[in-house]
């Protein structure tokens, strides 16, 4: 099968053209690690940060940040997203926040980029947030973890 792609016959980049793709629910889940210090993890767990809840932050963060990927990333298109979820998971061992985010829709195209640039964002917020306290948060391990839907159909991180 011929994969859509971002060159026309010329090698020019280009948006792909989904119009005739059908519609199918979507959804795709990413992931991302904020480390950090001690200190910040705890401050963080107690909500006690000078800045305000840096958690309710990321999540609002990340959930407009979904809502436009399609303004941030040449050739994304811009969906109509039916959910966004940004849900942050505190572990200690090493201290740090686990974002995931979950994206959908019912559209001709896949809601990887908008999971990724969700986690992405949210991530940055929890850094902006937190740095008072620590200026070596480190952000890693951002990653797709699952899509569903699409001619492509499903696909999971092993």
């Amino acid at each position: 099968m011929d994969r859509p792609s971002h060159l026309d016959k010329s090698g020019r980049v280009r948006m792909v053209d989904v119009g005739p793709k059908p519609e199918s629910d979507r959804r795709a889940v990413a992931t991302v690690r904020v480390l950090m210090s001690n200190e910040l993890l705890k401050i963080l767990e107690d909500n006690t940060l000078a800045k305000g809840d840096a958690i309710a932050a990321a999540r609002i963060a990340g959930i407009q940040a979904a809502k436009r990927t399609g303004t941030m990333i040449p050739l994304c298109h811009p969906l109509p997203l039916t959910y966004v979820g940004i849900d942050c998971e505190f572990e200690h061992e090493p201290p740090s926040i686990r974002i995931s985010a979950e994206t959908r829709t019912c559209y001709r195209t896949g809601v990887e980029m908008e999971a990724l640039t969700a986690a992405a964002v949210a991530a940055l917020t929890i850094y902006d947030m937190g740095k008072s306290v620590d200026r070596a948060i480190i952000i890693d391990q951002l990653r797709l973890e699952s899509k569903s839907g699409g001619t492509s159909g499903d696909w999971r991180r092993e």
